[in-house]
C-alpha cells in the first residue's frame, strides 16, 4: 500500500504544472490572441498537446517514483529532487508567460532554461536510476519541439 501511495504522490506532483497551465492555455476559438498568431505549419492540433502532455507528465511521475523508490543510490537524491522541482516550476512558468501574459520572447528564454534544467535533472536521475533517466527523454524531445514552435511564433509575429 505504501508503494501505491508513493506512486500516486509522484504522479500528482508531476501533473501540477499541467494543472496550473490549464488556467492559461487556449481552448478552441475562445483564445483570440493565440488564434491570431502566425504559427509553424508543424503546429499540431490542440488535442495533440493534451494527449502529449498527459503522457509526458505521467512519464515524469513514473521517473520520480523510480527515484524515490531507489534504495541503492550511491549518492544523495537531494540534488535530483531539486532539479525535478526547478524544472516543474519552469514548466508552469512557461505556460503563464506564454499564454497568460503573452510574453513570447520571455517564454522562449524560459523554455531554454527549462531544457537546460531538464538535462541537469536527467544527469542526476541517471546516477540514481537509469530507468528514470530514459523516461525523461520523451519530455526533453518534446521540449525541443516546443522550443521550435515558440521560436517560430516569435519570429513570425
Amino acid at each position: 500500500m505504501k508503494n501505491v501511495l508513493i506512486f500516486i504522490f509522484a504522479l500528482v506532483i508531476s501533473f501540477l504544472p499541467g494543472i496550473f497551465g490549464v488556467f492559461f492555455t487556449p481552448h478552441g476559438a475562445n483564445d483570440v490572441w493565440f488564434n491570431a498568431l502566425n504559427k509553424s505549419i508543424l503546429t499540431p492540433d490542440g488535442w495533440v498537446f493534451s494527449v502529449a502532455w498527459t503522457i509526458l507528465y505521467a512519464l515524469l511521475g513514473i521517473a520520480l517514483f523510480l527515484i524515490i523508490k531507489n534504495t541503492k543510490a550511491r549518492k544523495s537524491k537531494t540534488v535530483a529532487y531539486w532539479a525535478f522541482v526547478v524544472q516543474m516550476a519552469l514548466n508552469a512558468l512557461w505556460s503563464y508567460l506564454f499564454f497568460g501574459l503573452n510574453f513570447v520572447g520571455v517564454a522562449l528564454l524560459t523554455l531554454c532554461a527549462l531544457i537546460g534544467v531538464t538535462i541537469w535533472m536527467m544527469v542526476e536521475f541517471k546516477s540514481i536510476s537509469k530507468g528514470a533517466y530514459y523516461l525523461v527523454w520523451p519530455y526533453l524531445i518534446w521540449l525541443c519541439f516546443a522550443l521550435y514552435l515558440n521560436g517560430t511564433i516569435l519570429f513570425l509575429n
